[in-house]
């Protein structure tokens, strides 16, 4: 048995996932303080990308079923979040609107991806769970900052 399909470890990386979730809900409250600009919105994608250099090992390759599927349900995931995420103008500058419901959103999204996997682990390696997960994260976070530029955008375009 490979060492990252213990439970053990399995566990460990679905408690990293609500560490860096509520990481994610701290920062989101912390952003709606400062004005929003284009950099902001189109850099996380470009971090996060980062994290594509795992499928240059083959216990994280998966098959093109598998990255359709998950990134179908990423852009289906990111539904709720372009629809809480909406910009207002303060003092001639634009600030991303503080939603209550974010926090909900992204926990309820938590516990759907935590489900999922906990199924899904049944039936395949923690590495191709691990993968799916990611690709699905970067297809939610991708289109979503997608339709935050394009509210920005339009926003700013009206201010001018």
């Amino acid at each position: 048995m490979n060492v990252l399909d213990q439970p053990l470890i399995a566990g460990t990386i679905s408690v990293i996932a609500v560490i860096m979730a509520i990481g994610m809900i701290v920062i989101r409250s912390r952003a709606a303080k400062r004005p929003a600009s284009v950099k902001k919105i189109i850099l996380p994608p470009f971090f996060m990308s980062t994290g594509a250099l795992m499928f240059l090992f083959p216990y994280f390759q998966i098959s093109w079923l598998q990255v359709i599927e998950a990134m179908i349900v990423g852009v289906l995931f990111s539904i709720l979040l372009i629809y809480t995420s909406n910009f207002e103008v303060k003092k001639n500058e634009i600030y991303l609107k503080p939603s209550k419901a974010l926090a909900f959103i992204l926990v309820g999204l938590l516990v759907i991806r935590v489900s999922f996997k906990s199924v899904l682990g049944q039936e395949i390696s923690v590495g191709e769970t691990s993968a799916m997960f990611f690709l699905l994260a970067f297809a939610m976070l991708v289109t979503w900052r997608i339709a935050m530029l394009i509210k920005f955008m339009k926003l700013k375009n009206q201010i001018a």
